[in-house]
């Protein structure tokens, strides 16, 4: 009951300090390759068989002193030589039954913590047996030399098996000679300090110089922050127009004039538009006589856009292509239908902005 106890004990009370952060605690990197000496006391909890069995000379538990000597190769292991001298109670009698533990350990450091892992091999000379050990501590440093610890360790007996015992200790330890670790560098002397330019919409320019604020991310601005726009050509879109025409007539019928005023309804929303009027003929006599027929329908379209819809002429051109261009191929009825066409192809000039 009281090896559960103190076990208990230990193993809260390690988390708790492993929380505990000291200003002057030397790095990993500077204990390496330094020894250590250590003194500390114990208290140790033999095998509840043992306390029960002559074999054992009804051993009980007991406290006890003791040295350690080690040295840290790497930022994380170490080895170290033990010698403790234990002092246990017979259970029956209250006798104090003394004996020697000696052995080495190696002992493994957990990276940014103070923890460590501990594995060994011990003599016992109080029961005369050796044992294996493993074990967790915990090391808080007061100085860059001196630390203070605590760990528990688990005892395996080898050469009589049987048995498994526990103990607890708590010390001191000085750390002998001086860190390997170079120095630090010292940090550069911070440059002298500048007022702060803002520029809010990133654009390059200043808030302070900036008559365009918010522009958009990505355009090229001028020194004033304004974003810098060029015109390009481009076409802004198509239109066929499906006027039919008497035979040798190039004149728009009152009916099929619906097409015609679409058409004047979107050069009106691009003011910069111009149109390309092109007329086209079905493949019905000859070739000639169809470019002139395409020709003059395309003029009857053009006319009717200034004349009705109010369209400046110097925004509209006109060009025939008789059948030189089908829709659709062949001498049928639906052949002719639909080649026998107007389209209308705008193109505007418009703004775009100048991007990095």
């Amino acid at each position: 009951m009281k090896r559960k106890i103190c076990s208990l004990a230990v193993a809260l009370a390690l988390p708790m300090m492993a929380g505990t952060a000291h200003a002057s605690a030397p790095s990993a990197a500077e204990l390496k390759e330094r020894a250590f000496g250590s003194v500390f006391a114990e208290y140790y909890l033999p095998a509840r068989k043992k306390t029960t069995s002559a074999e054992w000379n009804y051993l009980d538990d007991g406290a006890g002193l003791g040295i350690e000597l080690g040295y840290r190769i790497d930022e994380n292991w170490a080895i170290r030589g033990e010698l403790a001298r234990q002092r246990l109670k017979n259970k029956l009698t209250g006798d104090r039954i003394s004996g020697n533990r000696f052995g080495v350990d190696a002992m493994y450091h957990l990276d940014n913590s103070n923890l460590y892992l501990v594995g060994g091999v011990k003599h016992f000379d109080t029961f005369n047996s050796i044992a294996a050990n493993v074990g967790v501590g915990y090391r808080f440093f007061v100085n860059e030399s001196v630390a203070l610890f605590a760990e528990a360790n688990r005892y395996q007996g080898l050469n009589k098996r049987n048995w498994a015992d526990a103990g607890i200790k708590a010390g001191v330890s000085y750390v002998f000679g001086a860190s390997s670790a170079p120095a630090p560098t010292p940090a550069p002397a911070p440059a002298p300090t500048q007022p702060a330019v803002v520029d809010s919409d990133g654009d390059g320019v200043p808030d302070h110089l900036d008559q365009c604020p918010n522009t958009p991310r990505g355009h090229k601005v001028d020194e004033r922050g304004c974003t810098v726009y060029q015109e390009v050509e481009q076409r802004v879109g198509s239109a066929e127009i499906r006027v039919l025409f008497g035979f040798d007539s190039a004149e728009v019928s009152r009916e099929q004039r619906a097409d015609v005023a679409r058409l004047a309804d979107y050069l009106k929303r691009y003011p910069t538009a111009t149109v390309e009027i092109e007329g086209h003929a079905s493949r019905i006599g000859a070739a000639d006589y169809n470019q002139r027929l395409s020709e003059r329908r395309a003029r009857a379209v053009a006319d009717l856009l200034v004349n009705t819809h109010g369209i400046d002429r110097s925004r509209i051109s006109t060009v025939g292509y008789g059948f030189t261009r089908p829709r659709m191929e062949g001498t049928s009825r639906e052949a002719h239908r639909a080649n026998q066409r107007i389209e209308a192809l705008v193109t505007a000039r418009i703004k775009e902005p100048v991007m990095r």
